[in-house]
């Protein structure tokens, strides 16, 4: 392929130079409407559906068998390696592959030793880290901090195979491999911890991820443009210090390097740790200049040194959403793997139509890390895509979703291309619906209609989020959506009731899933179908509190719902939420908000979104008590429990209090061994997030007895 799609010469003759030698064009602002035109140039016009024999080789001798004495460019992930155009690194692969790049792929290393980076032998160009397609905190943890069971993006769902915090282990490994090697570190982790932010698991306000990583660079946001660009320019002959005028791209600065004059700086990382409101202006700072078309450069210090984060990368072309889908994946799995891979059972007869949210929910990173600019596919590239799974001897012929971010904002843009290029609104739908959004529905209806009348297909379901203020607005839309692309249940996200909660969300109003729950039902009686909502709320979310939670209960009973899952609000960095949990004040208004910061009312905010469960009796009527609510225990038409405990409740206490008398009500990791190997006594030591055994930390400390072991030296006594 190498010979075949070389890259294009380096195009840094066309580019102007400041006085201070630094190449700014690619940061100076666009005029409106102008799309990133790197991978315009660079990818060539591959037609859709040419199957491709192999995956990106993850082993020497699947390099050498594609005749390569070295890898251009290694991949480490935390993730599976899955040849699917959902998860980021096959797209990235993919791209650098046709633009003529060999690429290697290192999937979920052990991070104990640097072996796994010398795999492949020196890059030529630069490794590109991710912790994968979540961060690493998040995928490991809970809300409540326990370790999870399950791991979807690993093979068998098994848990331990990455690191805490994996950017950081994967970074420093690919130092220690091979010097001098660029280490560009990206995915939704580095992204969104790219300057200071609030770290959940630690409960303290951390440093830029680039300080600790020790990563050349941190390209963020949706990385096709920049992972491009940075290959070519390497290619050139140029070094890490020449892309740092990339958009997207965040880098620090030596202790005696001066940063742009021209960026906005941001409270300091020592303000935003020591001060709270410091912490909220600098997060609505940020959060101010995300539009890629008027965003300036940002610069925070920390200490003596500056970290610079450049504005996002231009939203690609419908030209280039083409190319990027129609390369050529497996949509398979890497053949080395032989359990199933959960996240992969569960995407893998998806198609994905747009990428970018313009609804900007403040406890959601989807806005932050693609963008508030809705880009889509075209109907040809889609229908291609469903041609070619048609024809796939383990396709079924149900697609299980056709969507993206949210399912119902395909080619929804701003109306005026000038007021779009100065706009700083956070959303486009809140407080109100923009008046210069195009919520024109009809191109989506149309690719519905053609999807479902592919040969081949079946039944093309919609599982993707539906925007359900822009859903009403288009009765064609609701009816095509109801009668054709509902596979019996849909699910939707009121996330709660109370007019506060959601005003701090920015979600509509609490009546507007009531008019839709109508129109579905009325939609669906026309079909004589029986078809039902899911919907999904959050619990413990800045502004919730006790009477919050039990308003949302009552509303569940009334309606019928009974929620098999609660999402439990995780302060994800970043995000605008998350800055509330924090800080207890809205960025925005600079107002103080409740917070239910620790773990019983956490709980009992959980046990509230389901009253119903036996097991969940006794913090329902805690919570009751305490917010004085009486009048709904006992057996009126409100009452969400009896006044008496049923059996089923007292027994689920009585186990529970019999497990944690033994100790074992944290989740174990790995195996029953403790870290010297010997068999762990039940028992005898519970396991948490600070003690997690052999499968997270990088540098576990060893057990007493083994090799490596320094025992406590006695206490001096006088005399001795």
């Amino acid at each position: 392929m190498k010979a075949l799609l070389s890259p294009l010469p380096h195009p840094s003759a066309q580019r102007n130079v400041s006085d201070d030698g630094m190449m700014l064009p690619i940061l100076e602002k666009p005029a409106p409407g102008q799309q990133a035109v790197a991978l315009e140039s660079l990818l060539p016009i591959l037609p859709t559906g040419i199957p491709s024999a192999n995956p990106l080789p993850m082993t020497p001798d699947e390099m050498r068998a594609r005749g390569w004495d070295e890898a251009d460019v290694v991949f480490v992930t935390g993730d599976a390696y899955i040849d699917h155009p959902s998860f980021a690194m096959a797209i990235l692969g993919r791209v650098l592959e046709a633009a003529g790049f060999r690429v290697a792929m290192i999937s979920q290393p052990d991070w104990h030793s640097c072996d796994a980076w010398r795999r492949f032998g020196r890059p030529r160009l630069f490794f590109a880290i991710s912790a994968g397609n979540m961060d690493s905190m998040i995928n490991h943890y809970t809300a409540n901090r326990k370790v999870r069971n399950s791991d979807a993006y690993s093979p068998g769902g098994r848990i331990g195979l990455r690191p805490d915090r994996a950017t950081r282990a994967y970074c420093q490994r690919a130092r220690e491999a091979y010097k001098g090697v660029p280490v560009i570190a990206g995915g939704v982790e580095a992204s969104l911890r790219r300057l200071a932010h609030y770290d959940y698991w630690s409960d303290k306000v951390c440093r830029s991820i680039l300080l600790d990583c020790k990563a050349d660079l941190v390209a963020y946001g949706m990385g096709e443009d920049t992972i491009v660009e940075m290959a070519r320019r390497l290619d050139a002959g140029g070094t890490v210090r020449d892309l740092r005028d990339l958009r997207g791209v965040a880098y620090a600065l030596g202790a005696s390097e001066t940063p742009p004059t021209d960026a906005l700086v941001l409270p300091s990382f020592e303000q935003v740790r020591d001060d709270k409101l410091a912490f909220a202006d600098a997060t609505r700072m940020i959060h101010n200049e995300t539009n890629p078309y008027n965003a300036r450069r940002l610069v925070q210090w920390h200490d003596r040194q500056a970290v610079v984060v450049n504005p996002p990368a231009l939203p690609v072309s419908q030209g280039v959403m083409d190319r990027i889908y129609g390369l050529p994946y497996t949509r398979r799995p890497h053949p080395s793997y032989t359990e199933p891979i959960p996240a992969f059972t569960m995407i893998k007869d998806s198609v994905t139509i747009m990428r970018g949210c313009f609804g900007g929910c403040t406890f959601c990173s989807i806005t932050a890390h693609q963008g508030r600019i809705i880009q889509s596919r075209s109907k040809q590239s889609v229908l291609a895509e469903l041609q070619d799974m048609s024809q796939d001897d383990k396709f079924g012929g149900v697609v299980s979703d056709i969507g993206g971010p949210t399912a119902n904002m395909y080619q929804m843009r701003c109306s005026r291309p000038e007021v779009e290029a100065v706009c700083r609104r956070q959303s486009c739908v809140h407080p109100t619906i923009c008046k210069l959004l195009h919520t024109d529905h009809g191109p989506l209806v149309q690719l519905m209609k053609e999807a479902r009348q592919t040969p081949g297909i079946k039944k093309v379901l919609v599982a993707s989020g539906i925007r359900m203020d822009l859903a009403r607005r288009s009765p064609e839309y609701m009816r095509e959506l109801v009668r054709h692309h509902v596979g019996g249940r849909l699910k939707v996200a009121p996330e709660h009731t109370d007019a506060q909660v959601l005003n701090l969300m920015r979600k509509p109003a609490s009546d507007d899933f009531a008019k839709f729950a109508e129109a579905f039902d009325s939609e669906s009686a026309k079909t004589g179908k029986q078809q039902f909502l899911v919907p999904y709320f959050i619990a413990s979310h800045p502004g919730s509190d006790l009477n919050a939670m039990i308003d949302l209960a009552v509303f569940l009973k009334r309606n019928g719902y009974k929620p098999d899952q609660v999402q439990d609000f995780i302060p994800a960095p970043f995000d605008v939420a998350t800055a509330m949990y924090y800080t207890g004040i809205d960025p925005f208004s600079r107002k103080p908000v409740h917070i239910a910061k620790n773990l019983r009312d956490r709980k009992l905010q959980r046990a509230l979104m389901q009253f119903f469960k036996p097991e969940n009796y006794f913090e329902v009527r805690e919570a009751l008590r305490e917010a004085g609510r009486h009048d709904l225990i006992g057996s009126g038409c409100d009452c969400l429990i009896p006044a008496v405990p049923p059996r089923a409740a007292v027994e689920a206490r009585r186990q529970e209090a019999n497990t944690r008398f033994r100790g074992d009500y944290v989740h174990k990791i790995g195996d029953d061994t403790n870290a010297g190997g010997a068999p762990r006594k039940p028992g005898k030591r519970k396991q948490s997030r600070h003690q997690p055994g052999n499968a997270y930390r990088p540098d576990p400390k060893p057990a007493p007895g083994s090799p490596g072991h320094r025992k406590k030296k006695p206490p001096h006594r006088p005399g001795d």
